[in-house]
């Protein structure tokens, strides 16, 4: 074990969520465990045990870390055509469930019935859903119909993305061109999608 720094709390919580995101990202779930968390932080088991009691809180934070940083990463401007900015928004959540395989797949398959991930799944959903859902709706256009078609969609291009990770079975490629398709096709019927694509008149969105 290296030497330890000296840290402040919240410097050293950085630094195993750091930690922690690193090894959950190299390696399945199963396959990570916190004594090996400790020796890379290098720290004692029972400090890191101190700030993250199980293995499973440690996995929950470093997760809603990310979820925290994907929607940073993801705001949508009115003032530009929406549909470039969720192509843009869909690739940086790609980048980081290819960079990070297991954490994604450990999240969406091996604790896929877990309240506790499965919240924070939800609520990056959710907020996903709001911002998409002030930036595409025409001035009082159907709401709630645009609503509903949005969560559908948040939760197929998620489960397009696990299965994509998990076989392989198409290219990065068409993963984009099915997820921003999808979005088209649920849209259509309630939307003009012209005004999406292009921006104008986004004023009035």
């Amino acid at each position: 074990m290296t030497a330890r720094r000296r840290l402040d709390p919240a410097e050293r919580r950085g630094e195993l969520l750091d930690t922690g995101a690193r090894l959950f990202a190299a390696k399945p779930y199963d396959e990570v465990f916190m004594e090996e968390v400790a020796q890379r932080a290098g720290v004692s088991r029972a400090l890191l045990y101190r700030y993250f009691p199980s293995k499973h809180a440690l996995f929950a934070a470093v997760y809603q870390q990310a979820a925290d940083q994907l929607l940073s990463v993801t705001r949508l401007d009115k003032s530009a055509p929406v549909l470039d900015q969720l192509s843009a928004g869909l690739d940086a959540h790609f980048d980081y469930f290819a960079a990070n395989k297991h954490t994604v797949l450990a999240a969406n398959r091996v604790l896929a019935g877990d309240p506790v991930i499965q919240s924070i799944i939800t609520g990056e959903l959710a907020e996903l859903r709001r911002r998409l859902l002030d930036a595409t709706v025409l001035g009082d256009g159907p709401r709630e119909l645009v609503s509903s078609a949005l969560t559908s969609w948040l939760v197929f291009v998620r489960v397009l993305c696990v299965d994509w990770l998990a076989n392989e079975s198409f290219t990065r490629a068409e993963l984009h061109a099915m997820s921003v398709g999808a979005l088209k096709g649920a849209l259509g019927a309630v939307l003009d999608l012209d005004r999406l694509v292009t921006g104008e008149d986004a004023g009035a969105l």
